[in-house]
Order: structure tokens, then sequence, then C-alpha cells
């Protein structure tokens, strides 16, 4: 079963730590990394916008990816939240059977 990382942006600490804790509460990632300081520049609405962020990284196997968008655009406040899932070519093999496990389907 392939593992991947998704990267999800966030406006603020509060948000970042009910979108995070409800990922691994409903064991749609393992574990999900608080990471500040993230300063994003985007275009939106035809304007340059600079942004200050968190970025949040779950780790989860890639058949509970679209469960996990679906709960992070249910909690996120952002009309086009990010939600990018990248796989995880190599790992040490005790960890990913640890999110395995963790992420299993009920």
């Amino acid at each position: 079963m392939k593992k991947v990382v998704v990267l999800v942006t966030v406006g603020s600490q509060k948000e970042a730590e009910k979108i995070a804790r409800s990922l691994v509460k409903k064991g749609l990632a393992a574990c999900v990394n608080i990471v500040a300081g993230v300063k994003s520049i985007f275009k939106w609405k035809g304007k340059i916008e600079t942004g200050n962020e968190l970025l949040l990284l779950a780790k989860t196997k890639e058949s509970r990816v679209p469960e996990l968008m679906d709960e992070v655009k249910a909690l996120h406040s952002y009309d086009v939240p990010e939600i990018i899932a990248l796989p995880i070519v190599k790992g040490n093999k005790e960890y990913l059977k640890w999110v395995e496990d963790v992420t299993k389907e009920i």
C-alpha cells in the first residue's frame, strides 16, 4: 500500500491544530506536523498576495487521501485550500508500517 505526505496550508495556529487533531482522531493521518513561519506569495483573483501561514504535513496512505481531502475542506476557512499529496518513495520500514496500521479503514 502506497504512503503519501499531504501538504495543507492554513492561516492560524488554531485552525492548524483543529484540522490536525481531526485527521489523526479519525484515522485519516497517522501523524500531522505543524510547521510555523511559512510565507506564501500567490495570485488570487488577479492580484499578487502575500500571507503568513502554517504548513501541515500529514502522513497517510494513498487510499485515505480522498477522505482526508473531504475532512480538510469541511474544516478549512479558505475558499480553495491547498491540499497536495506527494508520494513517499522510501522510508523507515517500521515507521511506514506504523502509518499503515494507524490509517486502516474500518
